[in-house]
């Protein structure tokens, strides 16, 4: 009936309108109340006005857990072995392709333009902060740990990550607050522990451990089925609260795109001082997007993606108002099935997607990293651009689907060109903006993803479906026999 199609498409494009409309009406509500007041917003104030957002937000957050595991686990079961196969290659080539070119693309874009060029060095300027011990071997080896959480309880609420305990003789010394004692060459004989994180769930460990959870239902054959029905019931049930949460999106976003806003003392100024690093990251991060993302999908399925992305509006308006690539994945799962991507696909591509491909992170990390070091008069070579490209590869799968994860990586990267962490500080002015840029590209490039893989694996997805359909009909046909017997 074209009555009720007509009627879902206008209520889609009036919540995408909303949405749009939400973000820059935040935006422009923001800078209002910033210039109309004669004196800084306090945090309490600024705390107000973000509070429907939190709400919003913390509605999105706390269908994660629940929609991801049902979706991994009943898309992975319902598929054939051989096939689901098949899609997570295609899709961790997809992924680990347009990462590489995300990072390639950042360190020529910075290595060209200069944007930290003719700064000062200001790498033994004096401390007011203790430093902070973070080695690349320990972040590497979080990745792997929190691949396999020891407690999915507590996997649903932190992640587990490596602690060195600092000896107190060596707060006492006064050089610990400088730049030039190093805390590296002490590090060897410190104890260390695992601390959980509390501020971001361990998804990698749930993606995991779903995805072992629907292959073994997938084997158990028909044994599995009541399982398998159980993760879909529930999955469908979240789709169904998503769908609900979403038509609260424009009010959550506007709220929250309005607080950022008014959080900072000076727009203008703010550009002014990091302009061409923040125009630099903003241009890279525009070319990966329309033009890195468009020829790799052209190439892999012989279509321009231009008409997937215009029907994203909604998506990757939610990802720039909320900033979390995990927050916007019920509403991207919802945009794609109703874009008729087959759900067997959507429900894996886009949660392993939002776990482990950040393209946007990975080119800002690189270019923030290579930034700093022209800030310090540092001139750094190919095999400094290799290690960037690899460490901020690594970084950018291990950083959490959450506001500013990238920061916490950012350290990894530092450690590779010989940077102290606190160098971060002089790009903090900017990040929150450009958090929010960077997560609606790595939101693109999921939906990509599955718009590809989906398109890639129709004939495979054809003759399942044929062939259920043939046991279907050969044991209704065998039930048939035995009754007239």
């Amino acid at each position: 009936m074209p009555l009720p199609k007509i009627n879902c498409l206008t209520r889609h494009s009036l919540l995408t309108i909303l949405t749009v409309v939400g973000v820059i009406g935040g935006t422009i509500t923001g800078l209002i109340l910033t210039n109309v007041s004669d004196r800084p917003w306090s945090k309490r104030e600024v705390m107000y006005i973000k509070f429907p957002g939190d709400i919003f937000l913390r509605m999105l957050k706390a269908l994660i857990i629940p929609l991801l595991t049902s979706s991994v686990i009943s898309a992975i079961g319902a598929l054939d072995l051989s096939l689901s196969k098949k899609i997570a290659l295609r899709s961790i080539i997809f992924y680990a392709t347009t990462t590489v070119c995300a990072v390639v693309l950042g360190i020529i874009l910075v290595w060209t333009i200069k944007p930290g060029a003719g700064g000062t060095k200001d790498i033994k300027k004096e401390k007011t902060e203790p430093q902070k011990v973070v080695l690349t071997s320990d972040t590497l080896m979080d990745l792997g740990r929190n691949m396999f959480p020891p407690n999915l309880i507590e996997a649903a609420i932190g992640q587990g990550q490596i602690s060195i305990k600092v000896p107190e003789q060596y707060k006492a010394n006064p050089r610990y607050y400088n730049k030039t004692f190093d805390l590296k060459d002490h590090y060897t004989e410190w104890e260390f522990e695992e601390k959980l994180e509390l501020r971001s769930t361990n998804v990698l460990g749930l993606v995991t451990f779903s995805v072992v959870l629907g292959v073994t239902i997938g084997k158990m054959g028909h044994r599995g089925q009541p399982l398998l029905i159980f993760f879909e019931r529930l999955s469908e049930a979240m789709m169904i609260i998503t769908g609900w949460v979403i038509w609260l999106s424009p009010v959550g976003v506007f709220f929250l795109v309005i607080a950022q806003i008014m959080d900072i003392p000076s727009f203008a100024a703010l550009l002014g001082q990091l302009g061409l690093y923040f125009g630099t990251v903003l241009l890279g991060l525009f070319l990966h997007g329309f033009g890195t993302l468009s020829v790799i999908y052209f190439v892999c399925t012989r279509t321009l993606p231009f008409r997937t992305i215009a029907g994203l509006s909604q998506v990757l308006a939610t990802a720039f108002g909320t900033a979390s690539s995990s927050a916007t994945m019920p509403i991207t799962i919802q945009t794609l099935d109703n874009m008729g991507l087959d759900p067997r696909v959507t429900r894996f591509v886009i949660p392993v997607g939002a776990t482990i491909n950040m393209d946007g992170t990975a080119l800002y990390e690189a270019i923030a990293a290579i930034f700093i070091a022209q800030r310090n008069g540092l001139d750094l070579g190919i095999g400094h651009a290799a290690a960037i490209c690899i460490t901020a590869t690594a970084a950018s799968i291990g950083a959490a689907g959450i506001p500013q994860a990238g920061l916490v990586t950012m350290v990894m990267v530092l450690d590779t060109v010989g940077l102290p962490a606190d160098q971060i500080s002089i790009i903090l002015a900017v990040d929150w903006l450009l958090d929010r840029f960077r997560t609606t590209i790595n939101v693109m490039c999921d939906c990509l993803g599955a718009r590809l893989v989906d398109m890639l694996s129709a004939s495979d997805l054809r003759k399942m479906d044929e062939l259920d359909k043939a046991n279907a009909d050969t044991h209704e046909l065998v039930e048939v026999v035995k009754g007239d017997v």
